[in-house]
């Protein structure tokens, strides 16, 4: 919205949605009208290597799963084309998607918070479980107390990591983790945030680290609190050309650096999981809605997001819903 991340014009955005389906194409196996679905934003072709190999969150044919220039397009404004967001768009009352780009669940979820798992909570999750594969006993930290890494505290203690450390500018967002599973808390606002995570792990660092914002200071700092051989992984959208730079000592004793695709999560079979673990009460979704509201009201939303406030706003279509 705010142009940090470039796409085409003009757009419907909105990429973390859940509804019914309405209808289906003819070709379509994995979905029937009447199925309750969340979207996923890494649509994938099924044939590329990637796929092939069980890693369809990197597939590098998306564009098989798209309208060729001689069909229809998916959306018309005012009678001209219009893109959907990463093939969504979910600000819209309707979408038109591929199959590869909704998973069935089941019809208990609530809607409203099963739209959390189609990017945010499953981006969180999957970083924990897929990319950085935390193992019981293990010391994290996260950075950032957003949606995203609120999820990747549930993770981690889920996971059954005995060290959870969160990091962010703000007691309310603190005081939130600490509900979700963080064993300890650190506002950023004091300067010492690398030296107060060596004092909680007896001078050591964390096995694992997650950096939750997007940029690239945090991704910086993030790397600087692990211990000999720790992970960090980046989770956080960092604009488009910026360089993180880590020190060469650090790379001898092991340490690494990483990036994660929404998780590394093959959400066909994943989000089905977090259904599950939501059903059976070991995630919290309840807590991470913040407000929900209308469409028209969707310019507050961000306000409340870009002033920090809670964790996330949910536009509700159906109000009985």
């Amino acid at each position: 919205m705010e142009g940090s991340f470039p796409l085409p014009l003009p757009a419907v955005l909105g990429h973390e949605s859940a509804g019914v389906v309405e209808q289906v194409g003819e070709s379509v196996t994995h979905v029937a009208p009447g199925d309750h679905v969340i979207t996923f934003l890494t649509v994938f072709c099924g044939s590329c290597s990637f796929c092939l190999t069980g890693r369809s969150y990197l597939c590098d044919n998306r564009e098989a799963t798209q309208r060729r220039s001689d069909q229809p397009p998916r959306i018309l404004v005012s009678g001209e084309p219009a893109h959907q967001f990463l093939d969504l768009a979910s600000f819209s009352e309707q979408m038109l998607v591929h199959e590869h780009a909704v998973v069935k669940i089941a019809d208990e979820m609530p809607l409203d918070r099963a739209s959390l798992l189609g990017c945010g909570v499953a981006t969180g999750l999957g970083a924990v479980f897929n990319t950085a594969g935390v193992r019981p006993g293990e010391a994290v930290v996260v950075v950032g107390c957003g949606v995203v890494g609120l999820s990747a505290i549930q993770g981690a203690r889920i996971a059954g990591a005995t060290t959870i450390i969160a990091v962010d500018l703000i007691d309310e967002k603190l005081g939130l983790a600490k509900s979700l599973g963080a064993t300890h808390l650190i506002n950023a606002t004091s300067g010492t945030t690398v030296e107060q995570v060596l004092e909680v792990t007896d001078g050591r660092g964390v096995h694992h680290a997650f950096e939750a914002i997007g940029s690239t200071q945090t991704a910086e700092l993030t790397f600087s609190m692990l211990r000999r051989g720790g992970t960090a992984t980046v989770i956080g959208l960092i604009p488009s050309g910026e360089k993180v730079s880590v020190p060469s000592d650090d790379l001898f004793w092991e340490k690494k650096l990483q990036g994660s695709v929404m998780g590394s999560s093959r959400f066909k079979i994943d989000v089905p999981r977090y259904v599950e673990m939501f059903l059976d009460g070991r995630l919290d979704l309840d807590n991470m809605i913040s407000n929900r509201l209308e469409l028209a009201d969707i310019n507050d939303g961000f306000a409340r997001v870009r002033s920090g406030q809670g964790a996330r706003n949910v536009v509700m279509f159906d109000t009985a819903d």
